[in-house]
């Protein structure tokens, strides 16, 4: 098996592992749930030395553009200050986890987790170059977020046991723009601490 080394310039990015996109939540991800043990299991690996992990997570007001009711593609979810907003609970986020907010402007939407905000500057001054990415969904803010940092030059390993799509067809064809670009694709056993 091959192995993926966490450094001393690694991030992981858990991307929107909210509970309104996990089973039950108000625009489920199939599969969202079963990525958590995975995902920690990855965490393991970024305890101690200060090593960032960031917590990506959709903000919207309750007019947010992305909404049905406001012309846009989906049913209201992860509303600011919501039950559904919050992070799973059974994911094992250390207390210095990094949160980054996204879509918190009305009228402006963002999937990836560098649109609008400081992440970048975030990584550069804890040196980082490689991210580790999770989360979901696959063919959105996973793949928006990758992208970007794909762009900013980073390094970008997908975890791919530890990602889920809304469309397995088009969960895979986000992949294969990934890789076309540059990204590692990896599982969460391959990943291991240098």
């Amino acid at each position: 098996m091959a192995r993926i080394g966490v450094s001393k310039k690694s991030a992981l990015i858990i991307v929107d592992m909210q509970k309104d996109f996990c089973e039950g939540g108000a625009l489920p991800v199939k599969g969202c749930s079963s990525l958590i043990p995975k995902i920690n299991r990855v965490l393991k690996e970024f305890e101690g030395d200060e090593l960032p992990v960031v917590a990506s997570r959709d903000w919207h007001p309750r007019n947010h553009i992305s909404f049905k009711e406001m012309g846009g593609p989906w049913p209201p979810h992860c509303i600011q200050g919501t039950e559904g907003a919050r992070l799973h609970p059974d994911l094992k986020i250390p207390s210095k986890t990094i949160i980054v907010s996204k879509g918190y402007l009305p009228d402006r939407d963002a999937y990836s987790a560098f649109d609008g905000t400081e992440l970048h500057y975030l990584l550069s001054l804890k040196g980082v170059r490689r991210l580790f990415v999770t989360g979901v969904a696959t063919e959105y803010c996973v793949r928006a977020t990758a992208m970007d940092a794909l762009k900013l030059g980073y390094e970008v390993i997908v975890l791919e046991d530890c990602i889920a799509p809304v469309s397995p067809a088009n969960g895979e064809k986000a992949l294969q723009e990934l890789l076309k670009e540059g990204a590692i694709l990896a599982t969460s056993d391959e990943v291991v601490r240098i």
